[in-house]
C-alpha cells in the first residue's frame, strides 16, 4: 500500500480509502448488510494497509456505522481513522447536531470521530448553515475532543465550492471526481483550488458508481485497445486518479471481497508520475467517447430513495443507460417490463426526488424520457 499527505496534517492517509456505501446486503434489502462478509472485507482491508473508512449517517439506512463500530473491535480501531457525515438537511439547531453526533459516536462504539464532514453541501444547504453559525456548533464538538477535524462533502457548481473552501479553515473535502467528471461540480479546478489552500482532498465516486467498472463499449474498448500497456476499466479509472498530486485519498465503495482485493493491489501499484503522457492522453479520449454516449449521468447513490410512488429511480436510469450505450435495447427493456410497480411511467412529478438529488439532475423529466424510450 503507498500512502500520501493528507493535506496540513502529519497523517499520512492508505492511497486507497474505504467507503462504507455499498457494502454486501441480504434480500436485497439496502437497509441489511451481510456483517459477516462486510467485516471480513473491512478486516482484509485494513490488514492490508488501509487506513481511513469512510462512512456517514444515512447509508445503509443508519447501519453502516454500526456495521463500521463492530469491525473496529478488537484493536483495528486503532489502526484507522474513521470519517463519518452530519446530515446537515436534518440540523435545524446546535440541538439537533448534538444529538445526531451523540448518536454516530454511540453506533460507532467510540469516544471520537477523526474526520468529520458537513454532508453533501450545496447552495441552499450552505446558505442555511451560515444562518446557523454552525461554526459556533463545530468549535465547541472540536473543543470537547468529539471531533479532531472537520472537513465538508460536496455536490454543487464550482464558485460554490471555491465560496466554502475560502469560508473557513478547513482541514479537509470531498469531491466527486473521475474520468468523466473533470468539469462537473468542483471538478480538477476545484480540486487544485483546495489542495493550493492546504486542504486534503478526499475523492468520491472514482468509477462513477460502478458505471467505469462494467463492460465497456465496443467504442471504449477499442481506445482503450490501442494502449501499449494493458489495463482494467478501474485499473484505468484509479491509476489515472493517483497520477495527480493534489489527490489525497481514492474512496471506493466496495461491495465483495474480489473488489477490495483487486482495488488494494492497484493502489500498491500507482502513484504520482505512472502514467505516460501518452497514456494520459488515451484516458481523456475514452472520457470524450463516454460522455459522447452516456444518457443520464446517474451515480445511483440512493439519495432520491425511497420514491412514494415506488419508483426505483436508480434502476430506470441504469437500464436506460446500458440500452443506449451498449446497444442492449430489447434486453433492458425486457427487465423492465418485469418490474410494474418501479417504472418510470409511474411517476406523478411530485419532485421529492430532485430535492434530494446530489446531482441537482432534472429527475421528473428524464423519466419521462425512460418511460418514452421503454414504450416504443
Amino acid at each position: 500500500m503507498k500512502y500520501r499527505p493528507f493535506g496540513k496534517t502529519d497523517f499520512m492517509v492508505s492511497a486507497l480509502g474505504f467507503g462504507a456505501m455499498r457494502l454486501p446486503i441480504l434480500d436485497g434489502d439496502y437497509s441489511k448488510i451481510d456483517e459477516e462478509k462486510a467485516i471480513e472485507m473491512l478486516h482484509f482491508a485494513i490488514d492490508s494497509g488501509i487506513n481511513y473508512i469512510d462512512t456517514a449517517y444515512v447509508y445503509h439506512g443508519g447501519n453502516s456505522e454500526v456495521l463500521v463500530g463492530k469491525a473496529l473491535k478488537g484493536g483495528y480501531r486503532e489502526k484507522v481513522k474513521i470519517a463519518t457525515k452530519l446530515p446537515v438537511w436534518q440540523v435545524n439547531n446546535f440541538d439537533d447536531a448534538d444529538r445526531i453526533l451523540d448518536e454516530q459516536l454511540k453506533r460507532l462504539d467510540t469516544s471520537y470521530i477523526d474526520f468529520y464532514l458537513l454532508h453533501a453541501l450545496n447552495k441552499d444547504r450552505w446558505k442555511k448553515l451560515k444562518e446557523m453559525n454552525i461554526f459556533k456548533w463545530v468549535e465547541k464538538v472540536l473543543s470537547e475532543g468529539k471531533i479532531k477535524y472537520i472537513g465538508f462533502s460536496f455536490h454543487d457548481d464550482l464558485n460554490t465550492f471555491k465560496e466554502i473552501v475560502d469560508s473557513y479553515n478547513w482541514t479537509f473535502c470531498q469531491i466527486q471526481y473521475n474520468i468523466l467528471n473533470r468539469n462537473y461540480q468542483a471538478g480538477e479546478e476545484g480540486l487544485k483550488y483546495a489542495a493550493e489552500k492546504g486542504l486534503a482532498v478526499i475523492i468520491m465516486e472514482p468509477l462513477l458508481g460502478g458505471r467505469l467498472a462494467k463492460e465497456p463499449p465496443e467504442e471504449i474498448k477499442q481506445l482503450w485497445n490501442q494502449a501499449k500497456n494493458k489495463r482494467t476499466p478501474v485499473e484505468w479509472a484509479l491509476s489515472w486518479l493517483w497520477n495527480q498530486k493534489e489527490v489525497s485519498v481514492v474512496l471506493s465503495g466496495m461491495s465483495t471481497l474480489e473488489q477490495v482485493k483487486e482495488n488494494i493491489e492497484y493502489a500498491s501499484k500507482y502513484e504520482v508520475g505512472s502514467l505516460t503522457e501518452e497514456e494520459i492522453e488515451l484516458v481523456e479520449k475514452v472520457a470524450q467517447k463516454y460522455n459522447e454516449l452516456r444518457k443520464v449521468n446517474c451515480t445511483e447513490c440512493k439519495y432520491c430513495m425511497p420514491c412514494p410512488q415506488g419508483i426505483d429511480i436508480p434502476w430506470n436510469f441504469s437500464i436506460y443507460n446500458q440500452a443506449y450505450m451498449y446497444n442492449m435495447y430489447q434486453e433492458m427493456k425486457n427487465d423492465y417490463m418485469k418490474k410494474e410497480k418501479e417504472r418510470a411511467e409511474n411517476c406523478v412529478e411530485c419532485g421529492i426526488c430532485e430535492t434530494k438529488c446530489p446531482q441537482n439532475l432534472p429527475i421528473r423529466k428524464l423519466l419521462k424520457e425512460v418511460a418514452e424510450y421503454f414504450s416504443k
